[in-house]
């Protein structure tokens, strides 16, 4: 029996290596749920694979679908005490994605996100039917938007008669307050959209149109705008 006796020194080596060993096959569906990213509204139809490889099937944030992604933990992420998930599709097809899903204990929020991100009816009736985003990073530390940068263009999923919106709606990600702002501007600068988003995940969604045309006033006046001094304007609101 007393060949069994391991030293303090092995027993340190052996419990080392246990951990490394959790840490190393730890599953991505573990992983996912002690970074607590449901909170921001990740969910997911099946998580396969390794913390540092794996597979998300149809990602959901909120309402906003992400389709199925590769994803992996950044291990340099963790030095500076952050969990930085790193999800990519690269297909060679219009819905190709890269950039990661980021939880700290200051920060929560997505980071370097470039590619297009459907929304399918989220802020119906506004007719903006995706975004597509040129390396966007956002999140918020507390409730208050701490930091947002990169350029998003929304595209519009209905043309209305009079409108040339064809190129969409183009604009930079900023902080305004306790939200983040998507400020959104067509190329005319006489249709305007401004997107905020708080922590909690509420949000409000304003086109605004300006026109003195009757004909065009008729047709927004059937879709919903509101006359608003020289403008039309649509507003919604709700939570992702």
């Amino acid at each position: 029996m007393k060949g069994l006796i391991l030293s303090r020194r092995m027993r340190i080596i052996l419990i080392a290596l246990f951990i490394f060993g959790l840490i190393v096959f730890i599953p991505m569906r573990v992983a996912l749920g002690l970074a607590q990213l449901d909170r921001l509204g990740l969910a997911a139809r099946e998580i396969r694979g390794s913390v540092w490889s794996g597979r998300i099937d149809q990602l959901m944030l909120g309402e906003m679908p992400m389709g199925s992604v590769r994803a992996g933990l950044s291990p340099l992420s963790l030095l500076v005490g952050r969990a930085r998930f790193d999800i990519a599709r690269h297909r060679g097809q219009p819905d190709d994605i890269q950039g990661a899903l980021t939880v700290g204990l200051d920060r929560i929020g997505i980071d370097d996100v470039t590619g297009s991100v459907p929304l399918g009816r989220t802020f119906a009736p506004l007719p903006v039917s995706g975004l597509m985003m040129e390396d966007v990073s956002g999140y918020y530390r507390g409730d208050v938007c701490g930091h947002a940068e990169g350029r998003v263009r929304a595209r519009m999923a209905t043309q209305i008669a009079g409108l040339n919106l064809s190129q969409g709606l183009s604009g930079t990600v900023a902080c305004d307050g306790d939200s983040l702002l998507l400020p959104l501007v067509s190329q005319s600068g006489m249709e305007k959209i401004n997107l905020r988003i708080w922590r909690s995940g509420r949000y409000t969604a304003e086109m605004r149109v300006e026109t003195a045309d009757p004909a065009l006033a008729g047709t927004l006046g059937q879709a919903g705008f509101a006359t608003v001094g020289n403008a039309y304007v649509l507003k919604v609101e709700g939570t992702l």
